[in-house]
Order: structure tokens, then sequence, then C-alpha cells
């Protein structure tokens, strides 16, 4: 299952980030997955909540925000929604010289911390 290795890839970027911005804990993490990506957002899910185990993303949100899959054809300019399966074939002139325009993404798009840098620690000279 490669949601898994997508997942704990996931995580280990948030979690670097967290580290770098002083971050404690990571609220929710923002996710683009294309259409035509080859993941299953079920799968995605629940392979994320396994991989934020022992984590500072650990209890964070995965939010999914799909992206459909779009041709142009090189011969006409047509576009179109290419669906599943995907059908590459021109609605316009029937000609086969698609050009994909969307859905094969894969990226975070954001991170919410639900806290910033712990505090830095004072001394008093008494």
């Amino acid at each position: 299952m490669h949601e898994m290795s997508i997942a704990l890839a996931v995580v280990e970027q948030v979690a670097r980030a967290a580290q770098r911005h002083g971050a404690r804990t990571v609220e929710s993490v923002r996710i683009q997955v294309g259409e035509l990506a080859g993941v299953v957002p079920e799968a995605l899910d629940f392979c994320f909540e396994l991989a934020c185990a022992d984590t500072v993303v650990r209890g964070a949100k995965l939010l999914t925000e799909p992206v459909a899959a779009r041709a142009r054809c090189g011969g006409c300019a047509t576009e179109w929604p290419v669906g599943m399966p995907p059908d590459l074939c021109c609605p316009g002139c029937g000609g086969a010289q698609a050009e994909l325009l969307a859905g094969r993404e894969l990226q975070i798009l954001s991170v919410c911390w639900a806290d910033g840098p712990a505090p830095a620690p004072t001394h008093q000279e008494g």
C-alpha cells in the first residue's frame, strides 16, 4: 500500500517543519491529491493516523483537497474533464494529442500549528 509511504513522507516533512518553527503540536495538515495520483483518500487517512503516532503530528487532522483531472487537446485546444477511468481522446476533434493539465497533484498545501514555540527559560540572579 503506497499510501503508507506517502503518509510517512508527509509526517516526516511536517515534523521537520514543526521543529524548525518551534511548534510543539500540529492541528492539521492540508494536502492536495489529484484524481490520477493513484491515492485512495480513505487509505491515506488511515495510514496518516498510524504514521503520526509518537510524533509532534499525533492527533492532527488530515484535510484532503481533491483535484479533478483535466486535459487539453494539442490539436484543437479543447479542454475537458478526464474522469476515471481516464479518457484522453479529445471530445472536440477525436484526436489523441491530450496534454494533462491537472489531476496528478500530490502536495502539502499548509500546516496549522496548535501552539508556538515553548517560552524561553528566564534566569534570575539573586
